[in-house]
């Protein structure tokens, strides 16, 4: 007589939760955003005004680190936004830690926009000093996800995970990467560990986001 079959327990253990959201006013937005931030980058006396890893970033404008402390309404609005998404999931992937019925209040601590021009790129990299970040793109310009134009490529954190491969390790996925296409009016949430680029872009439009760094408080 056999025994029963014993009862498997799976255990989803060190994930990395991305989100993505698309703002409802994108359109209402985007030109007076547009509009600042190309006024913005014809004052700006270097490249890249924020002097953060100049040597990681080809063939784009950044700006300083305080974008969206300008007092711009368009550019006020998108911070409202933003804050108010990443509280949202800042509350939702801790509700099993935080005492009951707490909510997170999320503060944009560090912000700035990329001009990408033709055959422009940012190297692997991650963001320290804060909790999630966040990539809106506000013009994608030509980006495309099946050439690899321009997309956001995020980049495998579990270091050791290719070091075998058989049918056992399909689900760990084939390549330790994965790409986002760039889409217009889209918000890319994702935990500041996880190290990212933006692959080169070729395009005779710009590719234009904005990006941010933030941390969480309880409300």
């Amino acid at each position: 007589m056999y025994s029963e079959a014993p009862i498997i327990e799976p255990i989803n253990a060190w994930t990395s939760p991305l989100f993505v959201t698309t703002n409802p006013d994108h359109d209402f937005l985007k030109e007076d955003l547009l509009s600042y931030i190309y006024k913005d980058q014809e004052s700006q006396e270097a490249p890249i005004a924020s002097q953060v890893a100049v040597t990681a970033k080809h063939q784009l404008f950044e700006s300083k680190l305080n974008f969206l402390e300008a007092e711009n309404a368009a550019v006020m609005e998108v911070r409202r936004l933003f804050e108010e998404v990443v509280s949202a999931i800042a509350t939702e992937v801790n509700a099993p830690y935080w005492p009951e019925e707490s909510e997170g209040d999320a503060t944009i601590i560090e912000s700035w926009y990329h001009v990408t021009k033709n055959g422009g790129y940012h190297d692997i990299h991650s963001h320290p000093n804060c909790s999630w970040c966040g990539i809106y793109y506000l013009e994608p310009g030509e980006c495309e996800l099946g050439s690899r134009n321009g997309v956001n490529r995020f980049y495998d954190p579990r270091i050791n995970a290719d070091h075998y491969s058989d049918v056992g390790t399909a689900y760990l996925g084939e390549h330790g990467f994965w790409d986002f296409e760039p889409v217009e009016g889209q918000l890319v949430i994702f935990p500041s560990y996880l190290k990212h680029s933006a692959l080169p872009y070729f395009g005779e439009a710009d590719r234009i986001v904005i990006a941010f760094n933030s941390v969480i408080d309880f409300s």
